[in-house]
């Protein structure tokens, strides 16, 4: 499992670059404007993927096995919604999206295989209390990301630009 997850550490930092670097070209007008995606805009949408990110590797960071690559989430406040615009523009914004992406990428390399079986006990944002396996949640953190990246690709194709090859298989290396 882990490996699985060390390309998709990997990949998540070499799309959100691409889709950063394409949402760059666009001026922050039509980042902020709501083009009807759940989360509004490009920028509602990628705050969002942040939001989700934070709140995940913070519960994470509360692990029994204390990750030392997780410790700086402590820096990052709580999240106050799944829609809070931390950042309003692409430049603050895309700077704390490299941050967490780092992090994830030294919390993967970090992590054992023992650690990905076990269980995370957290509280979500409406209070209810939960354990669930760590593995599976790691999962839902990237298929969370991917889900909305989906979108955001999809607003930046309406908005006449093409971020080109997105597809995870672009990084799996050939046998």
């Amino acid at each position: 499992m882990k490996s699985n997850f060390e390309l998709l550490a990997n990949y998540n930092l070499w799309i959100n670059q691409k889709i950063y670097d394409s949402a760059n070209k666009l001026d922050p007008e039509d980042l902020s404007k709501d083009k009807g995606a759940y989360f509004s805009s490009i920028i509602g949408t990628l705050n969002h993927i942040l939001v989700g990110d934070i709140i995940w590797l913070k519960r994470i960071s509360n692990h029994p096995d204390s990750f030392e690559s997780l410790k700086l989430m402590k820096k990052f406040a709580d999240p106050v919604s799944l829609s809070e615009i931390v950042h309003p523009d692409l430049e603050s914004l895309a700077q704390s999206r490299k941050v967490i992406d780092e992090a994830i990428i030294n919390f993967i390399n970090e992590i054992s295989e023992e650690s990905i079986l076990s269980e995370l006990d957290y509280i979500n944002t409406k209070g209810n209390k939960f354990t669930k396996n760590l593995g599976f949640i790691i999962q839902h953190l990237f298929n969370h990301q991917t889900h909305h990246r989906g979108q955001v690709t999809t607003i930046l194709f309406q908005s006449g630009i093409d971020v080109g090859e997105t597809d995870l298989l672009a990084l799996i290396p050939s046998e």
